[in-house]
């Protein structure tokens, strides 16, 4: 059995997230900025069809928005920039590529 659900990338930074959700059933993508406040963060995810998988890079911003995610139950991985394959030609950096790309 094939289970669905959604999967997440954000970019996290100190003054905004941009959210960028699949939901695996219906095809539907949501983008969103949110302020980066774990609680607010946590409240939208839930929002979102289960199970909520998500991943974001490492940052200054720390590993506390994904102790508070792991802690609300959804699966939360922190990958590290350098690690992560980016598409040959891909030089456009923008807060809403880097959500989608996790």
């Amino acid at each position: 059995m094939i289970v669905q659900g959604t999967s997440v990338g954000l970019d996290v930074h100190a003054r905004s997230v941009v959210a960028h959700a699949i939901d695996e059933d219906s095809g539907m993508v949501i983008r969103e900025t949110l302020v980066p406040d774990a609680a607010t963060i946590v409240s939208w995810l839930q929002g979102l069809a289960p199970p909520v998988r998500l991943a974001y890079e490492a940052g200054p911003t720390g590993f506390g928005l994904a102790r508070a995610i792991t802690a609300a139950g959804m699966e939360c991985v922190v990958a590290a920039p350098s690690k992560l394959q980016r598409p040959a030609g891909d030089r456009v950096k923008t807060d809403a590529r880097d959500a989608a790309h996790l």
